[in-house]
C-alpha cells in the first residue's frame, strides 16, 4: 500500500537569485499529489568553515557560477535515494540526504542542491498535512513557543555586499520600542526613507547594496553611525529607547595575513586592537547587537570580547556557521553569546534545528537570517516563527526577494496565537547603552 505522504517525484531546475547568478530550485511531490517547492540562498561573505555550495566552474556559463551539477545530482542521486521516503519524517529525510552525499561539508551532491531539496520535503509534508509551514516546523522544532521575531534591518551597508565602499559590512537598524511586528516594520521603513532622504540632501551615494540597504561609502564607521542617529532622530526615534543599532563586521573578510586590515579607515590591527576598536564604537552609540568582530578562527580574542561586553549581544555567523561542533566550542569557551542561523551553511533543515536547539539550550539568543543572494522564496519567515527565534535578519526593506520575507510574515501576524517576541529573543536586551 502507497502512504499517501511518500515522496513520489523530485524534480530540480536552475533558477536566478537576486544578484542574477544561478541557484537551485528544487519541487517535491507526494503520492496524494502535495507539492514543495524550495529554493537555496548563496552568501557573498562566506565562512570557511560552511557547507560547500556546488557550481560547475564553467567560465562561459554565468561566469563559471551555473549549477546545472548540483541540479543533475538531484535528479539522479538523490531522487534515487529519496522517493519513496515518508515526507513526514523529515529526520529520516535529512539524514539519507546526507547519506547520498556522503561527505562531511555536502561537497559531493552541493550542499545547495541537499538543501533545497530538505526545504521542499518540508513543504510538501506541511501542504500535505493542511498545516502552515510555521506551524509544521514549529512541530519539528518542539521545544519552543511560536513567536514573530524581532527584524533586525539593514540601513547603511559596506564590505561584500557593497564593493567594499566601507570597511564594516552592516549597519541595522533594530526597533527595540515596537510593540507588534507590523510596529516594528513600519518603524524600519520609515528610518531607511529618512536615511536615503539625509543622504539626498547632503549629496551622498543613495546606490543599493546587495541586500538593498544604502551604500553611501563612508569612510569611517563614525560616519556611518552618525547618519543613523540623524536618521533616527528625523524620523521621530529616540535613540535606544524605541530604535537601536546592530552591526554587522564581517571581521574575516578584514583579517589578511594575521591582522585586521580596514583600509577606508587606514587602520591595521592585531585581535585585541580589532576588538577594542568595535568595542568604542559600542561605547558611543546605541549598539544592542556586533555580528563577527573578530576573525572566524580568532578563537582567544572573541572569548576576551565577550568578557569585555556581557550586556551585548554577540553574534557569531562566519564563527559558528550554523554548525553543532562550532556552536560547542563557542559554549565552551565563552566565545559570543548569539548564533545566526542560515540555511545554506547548515545544509538541512533537521541540522538546522539540531543548531538551533544546541544554541538555545546554552542560553545562547538565535538570529535566523538571509543571504546576500535571495529569492522569493520565504521559507526563513517560516523558520523564524515556528522556532520561536526570536530574532530575524532579512535585509533592507527594499527589494522582492526580501520584502518575500518581510511580507510573509504580516501574514502570519494575521494568526491571534502567534505573538511578537518584542525583545525577549535579544541577548543582554542592553538598551539605554548611549542612548
Amino acid at each position: 500500500m502507497t502512504v499517501p505522504s511518500a515522496i513520489a517525484r523530485i524534480h530540480a531546475r536552475q533558477i536566478l537569485d537576486s544578484r542574477g547568478r544561478p541557484t537551485v530550485e528544487v519541487d517535491v511531490e507526494l503520492h496524494d499529489g502535495s507539492l514543495g517547492r524550495a529554493c537555496s540562498p548563496s552568501g557573498a561573505s562566506t565562512g570557511r568553515h560552511e557547507a560547500h555550495e556546488l557550481r560547475d566552474g564553467d567560465p562561459d556559463d554565468f561566469e563559471g557560477r551555473s549549477v546545472h551539477k548540483a541540479v543533475a545530482n538531484v535528479m539522479a542521486d538523490i531522487a534515487v535515494g529519496l522517493i519513496g521516503r515518508d515526507a513526514l519524517d523529515q529526520e529520516r529525510v535529512d539524514r539519507d540526504l546526507r547519506e547520498v552525499d556522503g561527505s562531511s561539508d555536502l561537497s559531493r551532491l552541493g550542499a545547495n542542491a541537499v538543501l533545497a531539496t530538505s526545504l521542499a520535503a518540508c513543504r510538501a509534508a506541511a501542504v500535505h498535512k493542511r498545516r502552515p509551514l510555521y506551524r509544521h516546523i514549529g512541530m519539528l522544532a518542539s521545544d519552543n513557543a511560536i513567536t514573530l521575531p524581532m527584524p533586525m534591518t539593514n540601513i547603511l551597508s559596506g564590505g561584500a555586499h557593497a564593493g567594499r565602499g566601507m570597511d564594516i559590512q552592516d549597519f541595522l537598524a533594530v526597533p527595540v520600542g515596537a510593540q507588534s511586528y507590523s510596529d516594528a516594520l513600519s518603524m524600519l521603513a520609515k528610518v531607511r526613507s529618512t536615511a536615503a532622504a539625509v543622504l539626498a540632501e547632503r549629496g551622498g551615494s543613495v546606490l543599493l547594496a546587495d541586500e538593498g540597504g544604502l551604500s553611501p561609502g563612508f569612510e569611517t564607521a563614525r560616519a556611518a553611525l552618525d547618519l543613523m542617529m540623524d536618521a533616527f532622530a528625523r524620523a521621530g526615534f529616540r535613540p535606544g529607547e524605541e530604535i537601536a543599532i546592530a552591526l554587522d563586521v564581517a571581521a574575516s573578510e578584514l583579517f589578511l595575513g594575521g591582522r585586521y586590515s580596514l583600509p577606508r579607515e587606514g587602520h591595521h590591527f592585531d585581535g585585541r586592537e580589532m576588538a577594542s576598536f568595535v568595542l568604542d564604537l559600542v561605547r558611543n552609540y546605541p549598539v544592542v547587537s556586533v555580528e563577527d568582530p573578530l576573525d572566524q578562527d580568532d578563537w582567544e580574542n572573541w572569548r576576551q570580547f565577550t568578557g569585555a561586553a556581557s550586556d551585548l549581544q554577540i553574534v557569531g555567523d562566519d564563527l559558528f556557521v550554523t554548525n553543532q561542533e562550532r556552536i560547542s566550542r563557542g559554549v565552551e569557551q565563552g566565545a559570543g553569546n548569539a548564533v545566526l542561523i542560515k540555511l545554506n551553511q547548515n545544509g538541512t533543515l533537521s541540522g538546522t534545528l539540531d543548531a538551533m536547539r544546541l544554541a538555545r539550550r546554552a542560553g545562547f539568543a538565535t538570529v535566523v537570517s538571509a543571504r546576500s543572494g535571495e529569492t522569493e522564496d520565504a521559507f526563513i519567515a517560516d523558520l523564524a516563527v515556528g522556532t520561536g527565534a526570536g530574532q530575524i535578519k532579512i535585509g533592507s526593506v527594499r527589494n522582492s526577494e526580501r520584502l518575500s520575507k518581510y511580507n510573509q510574515l504580516l501574514r502570519i501576524e494575521e494568526d491571534p496565537d502567534v505573538l511578537f517576541a518584542s525583545t525577549s529573543g535579544l541577548h543582554g536586551r542592553g538598551l539605554n547603552r548611549a542612548a
